[in-house]
């Protein structure tokens, strides 16, 4: 139970608490249809690639997601932990989402 606890912690930080929340949500929502590398989750979401690799580095430091392969092969996979908890992930990027979306029409 204390594991999961401090993955909660984890989770919402850096996706509800966090500036990049959003980015990192998108990020792992592609990773978990498909293992991509840096180059293709970068054209996939539009993003610039320095900042996909800013995020992808935060996601593998907090063991979000995990590395496969070598070089330019390399593609990122979500951890088992995050594959575990994965319905959790979801809860908190719906409610950032939402929070967005609401922003933005005002």
């Amino acid at each position: 139970m204390r594991r999961k606890m401090g993955f909660r912690y984890i989770l919402g930080w850096l996706i509800a608490g966090t500036r990049g929340g959003i980015t990192r949500g998108r990020i792992i929502r592609a990773l978990k249809t498909s293992p991509f590398n840096a180059n293709q989750l970068t054209n996939l979401l539009n993003l610039d690639y320095r900042t996909t690799r800013h995020h992808l580095d935060v996601l593998l430091k907090n063991k979000l997601i995990i590395i496969k392969g070598e070089g330019y092969g390399q593609k990122y996979y979500l951890s088992n932990v995050l594959e575990e908890n994965y319905l959790m992930f979801e809860d908190f990027f719906n409610r950032i989402w939402e929070k967005q979306k609401r922003k933005k029409n005002k």
